[in-house]
């Protein structure tokens, strides 16, 4: 593992220790707009966190039979979290519906809110923020950890566009920051999408009202989540720039409400593809908060594999998903190695 920020003192405790596995899952309409996400199948990635689920959760798919992959064939991240599954098992894998169009079919713990999918960002996204908020809060007081730590990871295609138009609409100066899984980003209709989203809010100044118009369900309900967990156990946020903007998202409404957050206990958790990505900055981000953050990648790469698709994570596609950079932290804090997760991907490949 390599530090992003902070030290390595965060990750001490957890070697070879058990820890919980949860998708955090939704769904936004910003997804349609056409070229802005490669995240799933095309038509239909409005699926993608539901079959992301149940492959992780099951290893095998119930509500579709294709595996999500763009439309390039890059297959999906999932993959690698449940490799490490399979390897050294998380002690259990739970899930959030935070607004899913279909949900999936699991046999483990999935919990729901009632809560339906986001509006797209450039016409609205329609969200009741504040009481997400208090339901992503008082979740994370009631919630209980049943191994030594909770592993936190995210599906939500497109939400690094509506991540970064949170930050910005935040004010945050993040406009070139942020991560997608395109090699080449579609930088135009991201910059077009999100201009049409800031042109909507900008009378507003209250940061619920902000993010009910361009935020994402995730962005926001996860917030609360930590600052209702308020370091009760070790939380890791599985994710890159995205879990950038939750931490952001928190900051924000702590200070709104004027909640001190707790983050001795937190940390974030992401890929090499996304660290070292040269049209992104995560460091960046997460120097932006008033709170430190113990921040690492996981320093794992395909290079052992000969296999086209995957060699593909290593030109700068796909790069983070499902959690995948942080359960190749838990894989490697548990002793496995780049050589048996790279053939454990390999063999779950169809």
């Amino acid at each position: 593992m390599k530090t992003i920020t902070g030290d390595k003192s965060f990750l001490h405790p957890l070697v070879d220790k058990k820890a919980t596995f949860m998708l955090a899952m939704s769904n936004t309409k910003t997804a349609k707009i056409k070229g802005i996400s490669q995240a799933g199948l095309p038509g239909l990635l409005h699926l993608t966190p539901t079959l992301d689920a149940e492959f992780l959760s099951r290893g095998k798919l119930k509500s579709l039979k294709k595996l999500p992959k763009t439309k390039n064939g890059i297959p999906t991240p999932a993959l690698i979290s449940r490799a490490i599954h399979l390897l050294y098992p998380y002690g259990h894998i739970e899930a959030m519906d935070l607004g899913l169009k279909i949900p999936p079919k699991l046999k483990c713990p999935q919990y729901r809110f009632d809560i339906k999918p986001s509006g797209s960002i450039d016409k609205g996204a329609n969200i009741e923020a504040r009481t997400l908020f208090e339901k992503g809060m008082a979740f994370g007081r009631s919630y209980q950890c049943k191994e030594h730590y909770l592993i936190l990871g995210e599906s939500v295609p497109s939400g690094t566009t509506t991540a970064a138009a949170s930050a910005l609409a935040l004010g945050y100066h993040a406009r070139s920051l942020f991560s997608s899984s395109f090699k080449n980003v579609p930088k135009n209709i991201k910059k077009r999408t999100i201009d049409k989203a800031l042109s909507k809010i900008k009378e507003k100044t209250d940061p619920f009202d902000i993010l009910s118009s361009v935020g994402d369900n995730m962005l926001i309900f996860i917030a609360g989540f930590i600052l209702g967990v308020n370091s009760r156990f070790p939380l890791i946020l599985a994710g890159g720039t995205q879990m950038a903007a939750v931490l952001l998202v928190a900051d924000t409404l702590a200070k709104h409400l004027d909640i001190k957050i707790d983050s001795s206990q937190l940390a974030l958790c992401t890929t090499k593809w996304v660290a070292e990505d040269p049209n992104s900055d995560i460091d960046a981000l997460l120097h932006m908060l008033d709170f430190p953050i113990n921040a690492y990648y996981a320093d794992f790469t395909f290079s052992l594999s000969h296999h086209p698709l995957l060699k593909l994570y290593d030109k700068g596609e796909a790069k983070e998903g499902v959690g995948a950079g942080g359960a190749l932290v838990y894989g490697m804090l548990n002793g496995l190695t780049p050589a048996e997760i790279t053939r454990q991907v390999e063999g779950l490949l169809p």
